[in-house]
């Protein structure tokens, strides 16, 4: 039996259909740069050589294997043949995956630490573990994470006193949640000159210089320094994040605050700047 016409060359749907594929994958391919532009016939339409052929098949294989596009893309960047692009996927491969371990073990702390938690640095979720389930609020682990943010771990491992103090002290967690409740009421209905305000901020700054007083009775402060002090031994170990400053920070964090609520905030720090000017600071 004669053999069929074999062309030198097929159009997009004959090789589409050889490879397995549809004709909008190899458009992908193209547009993508997986696969180069082949020549156009005198119809202008595309035209498939027995190379090109080969190359579909090749990504076919490895798609199917589960290797993405892009990936394929840069084994076959450069490389002289199929061996060479293996070689070069292989290891591209063995880079992710030890990227994905990585990250895999980062979840996994996630998961241990629990979450929001496992979210901060291990300076200042170090700081929190031991503290019963629970103890800390949703909200705590909030402003940690807002603080780390500007003033970085150190900045959030000094302020973990505080929550450390709340979870580990009743009186003053109640006090802390009747003045949160009162604060929450400071809306857009309440003139910022209203006498309640001043009021308030001066409960606040009561209730601070006691939060202040009791971390120094406990001596956490004297614990955070020595973590700091660790801390500083890896103090070229910097981040790759950008850093901003503390004020730009501040600045692109939004809070929807009512007139009278800034007022309170700022009244509440008149009030405690005054009070650590003062012989006795336990006073406001």
């Amino acid at each position: 039996m004669p053999l069929p016409a074999i062309p030198r060359r097929v159009k997009i749907g004959d090789a589409a259909a050889f490879a397995g594929i549809t004709p909008r994958a190899i458009r992908h391919y193209h547009a993508i740069g997986l696969l180069a532009e082949p020549e156009r016939g005198s119809d202008d339409r595309r035209r498939y050589g027995y190379d090109d052929m080969i190359r579909l098949l090749w990504i076919r294989r490895m798609a199917d294997a589960g290797i993405s596009l892009d990936d394929i893309r840069d084994g076959f960047e450069g490389a002289t043949g199929i061996e060479q692009s293996l070689a070069r996927l292989e290891e591209s491969l063995a880079s992710k995956a030890a990227a994905i371990e990585a990250q895999l073990a980062a979840v996994r702390r996630l998961r241990e630490v629990g979450s929001p938690l496992g979210l901060l640095s291990p300076l200042v979720s170090g700081r929190l573990h031991d503290l019963p389930p629970g103890a800390l609020r949703s909200t705590d682990l909030d402003t940690l994470l807002i603080t780390e943010r500007i003033f970085g771990p150190q900045g959030a491992a000094v302020q973990a006193n505080r929550f450390i103090v709340l979870a580990t002290h009743p009186e003053l967690r109640a006090e802390e949640d009747r003045l949160a409740e009162a604060e929450a009421d400071l809306d857009d209905t309440m003139p910022p000159d209203d006498p309640r305000i001043e009021e308030l901020a001066a409960q606040r700054c009561a209730h601070e210089t006691a939060l202040e007083a009791t971390i120094d009775k406990s001596g956490l402060d004297e614990a955070v320094v020595d973590l700091l002090d660790q801390e500083d031994e890896h103090a070229g170990e910097e981040e790759g994040e950008a850093r901003m400053s503390a004020m730009e920070a501040i600045g692109k964090m939004p809070y929807d605050l009512s007139p009278a609520r800034v007022r309170y905030e700022e009244r509440a720090m008149e009030l405690l700047h005054s009070a650590t000017q003062d012989d006795d600071p336990r006073t406001c």
